[in-house]
C-alpha cells in the first residue's frame, strides 16, 4: 500500500470536522478532536513564503498551529524548525494481516463488537481521556464502522473504534482500564476488530501509535503488525509565564 493511500484511510477513518486548501495548504478544522484531525498538510510545492498563510488560517480557525510532517518533506521540517516550532509526537502506523490476527480469536464474551457505542464503552473512552470531541470523531465517520468492547471476568475492560477505507481497517482510540492491562485485554480486542475487517471486506489492519508508546509498540509486534508508515507533528513551544 502507498503512503499516500494510508494517509487517505486513516483520515476517511478519523475525519476533521471541515477541511479547505489554501496555497498549498490543506487545513482542518477538529473542534477539539486532537492533534491528527487538526493539523496543516502540505499539499502542494512548498516555499518557506507559504508558511504564514497556513499560520493565518489556522488562528482564524481558533487553533494553535499545527503542522503535520510526512516523509520526504525535509524543506517544510527544516523550515519550521527554524521558525521555532518544535518536533512533537512522532507517529508509526502498524499494518497487519487481518487474517492473521483474526486466526486465533478471542475467547467467548471476551471481546465483542457493536455499534452504536454502549454506555460503558463512553464511560471507559472517558476515563481514559476521549471525550465527547474525539467521540464527534467517530460520529462524522461515514463509511463501515464499529466499537469493540473488550471484557475481562466478566466487566468492561477496554474498547476501541474501527473504521473501514477500501480494504483498510484502522482502528483508534485504544483504551484499556488501568486495572486490566497486560492482562490480554487489547489483543483480544484486536482480535475481534480484525474479525470485523475481514467480515467488511479488509486485508489489512492498520493501527496508528506514537514512538514512545513502548507497551502499545510491544502489543502490536506481538499481532505481527510492522511499520509501514511515519510522520510527526510541528507545533510551537508553549509560552512561559
Amino acid at each position: 500500500m502507498t503512503a499516500d493511500r494510508l494517509f487517505a484511510g486513516q483520515e476517511t477513518t478519523w475525519p476533521p470536522a471541515f477541511r479547505h486548501m489554501t496555497g498549498p495548504w490543506c487545513l482542518r478544522d477538529g473542534q477539539g478532536g486532537g492533534k491528527r484531525v487538526s493539523a496543516a498538510t502540505l499539499e502542494g510545492a512548498f516555499t518557506p513564503e507559504a508558511i504564514p498563510e497556513a499560520e493565518t488560517g489556522m488562528v482564524g480557525l481558533g487553533q494553535t498551529p499545527l503542522f503535520m510532517v510526512k516523509p520526504g518533506e525535509d524543506a517544510l521540517d527544516a523550515a519550521l524548525d527554524a521558525r521555532g516550532y518544535l518536533r512533537v509526537d512522532p507517529v508509526k502506523i502498524l499494518s497487519g494481516s487481518a487474517a492473521a490476527i483474526a486466526a486465533e480469536p478471542p475467547p467467548p464474551l471476551a471481546a465483542f463488537t457493536v455499534w452504536k457505542p454502549l454506555a460503558i464503552m463512553t464511560e471507559l473512552w472517558a476515563e481514559n481521556g476521549i471525550g465527547p470531541a474525539r467521540m464527534a470523531v467517530m460520529d462524522r465517520v461515514q463509511g463501515p464502522k464499529t466499537a469493540v468492547l473488550g471484557r475481562r471476568k466478566d466487566r468492561a475492560a477496554g474498547t476501541a473504534f474501527v473504521a473501514l477505507e477500501r480494504d483498510m481497517a484502522f482502528v483508534h482510540a485504544v483504551a484499556v482500564s488501568p486495572g486490566h492491562r497486560r492482562q490480554g485485554t487489547a489483543v483480544n480486542m484486536m482480535r475481534a476488530a480484525a474479525q470485523w475487517a475481514l467480515d467488511h471486506g479488509a486485508s489489512t489492519l492498520n493501527v496508528l501509535v506514537t514512538e514512545d508508546n513502548h507497551a502499545a509498540l510491544a502489543l502490536y509486534a506481538s499481532l505481527n503488525m510492522t511499520n509501514v508508515g511515519q510522520y510527526h507533528y510541528r507545533m510551537i513551544a508553549p509560552q512561559k509565564a
